[in-house]
Order: C-alpha cells, then structure tokens, then sequence
C-alpha cells in the first residue's frame, strides 16, 4: 500500500492534460469578450458546450494519463459532474437565476474535487501545484458568484472572466510542467531476458 502513496500519479505526456484543459477554457472566454451579446442564452449556451465538451474530454485524459486510483476517480467524479452541468445549461430554458445556481453548484463540487485532488498528489508531481490553483480559483468563482451583481451581463462577463484566469493558469501550469510522471509502459525486467544470451559458451572439442 506505501507504493500507492509515493509513486508518481500522472503518467509521463501528462503535461497535455492541462493544455488541453486550458485551450478549452480560454476558447468559450474568447466569444464571450468578442460577443456584444452579454444575455442569459449566451451564458447558458457557452457554459453548456464548454463544459460538455470539457467534461467528455478530461474524463477521457483522465483515463489515459492519471495512475493513481483515487485521483483518477476524483477527475472522473468531476468530469462526470461537468458534463452534467453543460447538458442542464443545455437543455434548460435560460434563465439568469438557473444560470447562477447551477454554476454555483457547479464550481463549489468540482473546486473542492480539484482541491482533494492536489492535496493526495501533494509532492509527488508538480502536477498537483495546478489542482490546487485551479480548484481554488474555481471555488473561488463559486463565491463570487454569490457576492457579484445579479444582472446578465456581469454575471456573463465574471464566467467568461473565469474562463479565461483558468485557462492561463492550465496552459502556463502544462508548458512548465516537469517530467515526472511515470512511465507509460514499464521495460521489461532483467530476469525475463533471454537466458541464452549470458550463457557461457563451450569451446568445441579438438
């Protein structure tokens, strides 16, 4: 069981979660800064794509690149409740106070997942300084949800603000990321080599 706690938990290439994470969050901030339309249906439709299509996405990394058992579930569990949240914005008529909510919600679970998730890595991968970050920036954005005004466009303007402060954070965590991962395939052990090839060879008889 010790193996389990001092073990890298990421796999070696894991630096493309993070910009992969962060791409996809800086895409829908990037609509929401150009677009004049600050209503309710642009914040329900950007958030609902966005996190569809992120929550299909790290789940999916997360398969691929975490080896430890419990911070693969934790991203998972959050992937799962990404997902979900997208497809509630998605198919919810919009509704500014729906919209609050649900980010609330949202960002509350999956910030504190994040957080747990940082805090059980702690120093075996620098990974695990980027959880922490992003899982308190987005339980942060829980909070200032709750405090910031109750207007459409300063509710959509703080999610794309959001948006936009994470993705940062994923890209520049994922390009300074060291190489500490484990190895995505372990090498085959000494003893499984071919015994042949260390035998001594006999000298033909005269």
């Amino acid at each position: 069981m010790a193996e389990v706690h001092t073990a890298a938990p990421i796999r070696d290439g894991y630096r493309v979660v993070p910009i992969v994470r962060g791409i996809l969050a800086i895409a829908p901030a990037i609509v929401i800064t150009f677009s004049q339309d600050h209503s309710v249906a642009l914040g329900q439709l950007v958030f609902g794509v966005w996190a569809v299509v992120s929550g299909v996405v790290v789940g999916a990394l997360a398969l691929r690149f975490l080896v430890d058992r419990g911070i693969r579930w934790i991203f998972a569990v959050q992937a799962v409740l990404t997902a979900i949240a997208g497809i509630l914005s998605l198919i919810v008529v919009p509704d500014l106070r729906f919209l609050v909510v649900l980010v609330i919600a949202w960002a509350a679970a999956t910030g504190v997942l994040e957080l747990l998730a940082g805090l059980r890595a702690g120093r075996r991968t620098s990974a695990s300084r980027d959880w922490l970050l992003v899982g308190g920036a987005t339980a942060l954005a829980a909070i200032a949800f709750l405090v910031f005004p109750f207007d459409p466009v300063s509710i959509v303007g703080l999610l794309g603000a959001y948006l936009v402060i994470v993705g940062v954070l994923l890209v520049i965590g994922g390009l300074s990321l060291k190489g500490d991962g484990a190895p995505a395939e372990p090498a085959e052990p000494a003893e499984h080599a071919d015994p042949r090839s260390d035998a001594p060879r006999s000298e033909p008889n005269s």
